[in-house]
């Protein structure tokens, strides 16, 4: 039996791997920016490619997988030193007017958005600012249980506190009106209904309460907005020009249109410009394949933070699922490390092998399952598999 949409909405994404006409979207004001280009002076993969062989294997491991996922539109970035680098887009950007997928695309990037809100929290550990070990009662009033919840559990998904995306009456309010805007509050008041699920540090379950409480505890000691902390914190010292933290719907130009099954009625809608409001410092960021490369080195080798507090980072604890521990908002999935995304339309994968020093990039433009499956976790997986044996993607975890 399928399962009701509030059983996986927006479960965001760390997933473990184990068409219906559209819906119209009333359009955001376009946004434009400059096209993606790579500035970050990365030039250790040679742009040969990796070879004709790897790259057939590839290729046709990237379209099986995409048709029987049933995935419009694919791009996949690796890249790995000393060997080269693939950088492909298959598929289309657009079901209705069959336009190809484009590598330079923007995405929104769901719970990606997690490690940009956890980086600036850790930020403002470095800064002496705030405690790990700090109950969340001492910046947000409110929160059941909230003396004995400190920041650490918040990042690291062990609260207990109840993932207001798994409320009801939030799935039919935002699925009955997706251009609504929600506040961090209105969102927390849908999970704050529920009773805790487990006592503190006990347990792993994934959350996007927890990372809306840590973001408005960026807001407080900072005294700056989420988004401009960020930019000024995170985005420009990592010269991440095509990454933003949007108000509402806007979504620079040139991007994919975004598909989801998770409606009302289980058909398949235009999610594109749908408003991310309601997953704030949980998962309403953008960005795109250059950007989402220079970053995942930059989030698993700790570039913005001290060495002291990216060790705190990188300790990891087990999440049930085989092959994939948790940290401060990041994983490790047999030896890559980042994290994954999914909001409704699309989904990514940014994920860096130390081991190696080889990066993936994933951006899809859907979000619909397949047998239960993320898509991004099969593609993930896949290619790995291909190009990485040692260390093929697991997957993670999910609040289903």
């Amino acid at each position: 039996m399928r399962r009701t949409p509030y059983r996986r909405l927006f479960a965001a994404t760390v997933l473990v791997a184990s068409v219906l006409a559209p819906m119209a979207a009333t359009p955001a004001t376009p946004v434009h920016a400059a096209a993606a280009v790579d500035r970050h002076g990365e030039d250790d993969c040679p742009p040969g490619g990796l070879g004709p062989e790897l790259t057939a294997r590839l290729d046709k491991t990237i379209e099986d997988v995409r048709k029987q996922a049933n995935i419009p539109g694919v791009v996949v970035g690796l890249w790995m030193p000393g060997k080269g680098r693939y950088v492909r887009a298959t598929g289309v950007a657009d079901k209705v007017t069959r336009e190809p997928m484009f590598t330079d695309t923007f995405a929104r990037i769901g719970s990606e958005t997690k490690t940009f809100t956890v980086t600036a929290l850790l930020e403002l550990v470095d800064d002496r600012r705030i405690g790990l070990d700090d109950p969340i009662s001492k910046y947000v009033h409110g929160v059941p249980n909230g003396r004995r919840i400190t920041l650490r559990h918040l990042a690291e998904m062990r609260s207990g506190l109840f993932p207001y995306t798994s409320d009801a009456d939030f799935v039919h309010d935002l699925l009955s009106d997706p251009q609504r805007p929600f506040t961090p509050r209105e969102v927390l008041a849908y999970g704050f209904k529920h009773k805790n699920t487990f006592k503190p540090g006990t347990q792993f379950q994934y959350s996007n309460t927890n990372l809306v409480l840590l973001g408005l505890v960026v807001e407080k000691v900072s005294g700056r907005r989420l988004a401009d902390f960020i930019d000024r914190r995170v985005l420009r010292p990592s010269h991440l020009r095509h990454t933003l933290f949007p108000q509402g719907a806007e979504f620079p130009e040139p991007h994919a249109r975004g598909y989801t099954d998770q409606t009302l009625d289980n058909t398949t809608a235009d999610a594109t410009d749908w408003n991310p409001s309601w997953a704030w410092a949980a998962g309403a960021m953008i960005s795109n394949l250059h950007d989402l490369r220079h970053w995942a080195k930059v989030v698993a080798t700790g570039e913005l933070l001290s060495p002291e507090t990216q060790a705190q980072r990188l300790k990891t604890l087990p999440t049930g699922f085989p092959g994939t521990n948790y940290g401060l908002g990041i994983l490790n999935t047999n030896g890559w490390i980042g994290h994954n995304g999914s909001i409704p339309g699309y989904e990514t994968v940014t994920v860096y092998l130390p081991a190696q020093k080889a990066t993936l990039v994933l951006i899809l433009n859907t979000d619909s399952q397949v047998g239960g499956q993320e898509p991004s976790t099969l593609l993930a997986r896949a290619i790995t598999a291909v190009a990485t044996p040692n260390n093929v993607y697991a997957g993670g975890v999910s609040p289903r």
